[in-house]
């Protein structure tokens, strides 16, 4: 279930990033994954939430204990508590001052956007944690570039800028440079200075 949710994650991201488009996902790719996506989401990709800011886009969590709730408001019951500060998370909706998001399982819910920042963080390779995946951090933004430190799937990094497929990342004490792909919580192609 949870690499069936990295896939639907995955998809989006892509179609977000406009590096796939709606005329490329077939019927059964659609079904394999178990959603529809109208060509619609593909425009809607490109829309202003009431906050002025793009949907969707990345957010952290603010404080270290965070309700999501199955709706926009306090009278609907919480389905989840975050206790992770600086966790990424995608907003996906906004309604007054509630957002609608989505974390790196794919689960989605709503939080009151005064617990989320801006500041830009992201997970190293979640999909891969099941796998004990590693990922290589590069001193400079190229593979031939020494390795500084391997990360394990699931560390949580701040991304200082991204350009060019690579973001320069600090994760506990290293700092350096991992490709962009290999992170939840950047679209593949966004740029961050």
């Amino acid at each position: 279930m949870k690499k069936l949710r990295s896939l639907r994650h995955l998809t989006a991201s892509l179609l977000t990033a406009g590096m796939l488009t709606a005329p490329l996902l077939s019927t059964p790719i659609l079904a394999a994954l178990g959603t529809a996506i109208a060509p619609t989401a593909v425009l809607a990709a490109a829309n202003k939430g009431k906050s002025g800011l793009p949907l969707p886009r990345f957010v952290s969590l603010k404080a270290s204990k965070v309700n999501m709730r199955v709706g926009p408001g306090r009278e609907y019951s919480v389905d989840w508590m975050f206790t992770k500060r600086g966790l990424p998370l995608e907003i996906l909706q906004e309604y007054d001052n509630w957002r609608k998001v989505r974390d790196s399982d794919g689960a989605e819910g709503w939080i009151v956007q005064t617990l989320l920042t801006g500041k830009r963080t992201a997970l190293v390779s979640p999909w891969l944690k099941d796998e004990g995946g590693m990922v290589e951090l590069h001193s400079k933004p190229d593979t031939s570039a020494p390795v500084v430190a391997r990360m394990e799937a699931g560390v949580l990094a701040e991304i200082d800028a991204c350009e060019n497929g690579w973001c320069e990342i600090q994760a506990r004490d290293w700092s350096g440079y991992a490709r962009q792909v290999t992170l939840w919580g950047v679209y593949p192609d966004e740029k961050i200075d």
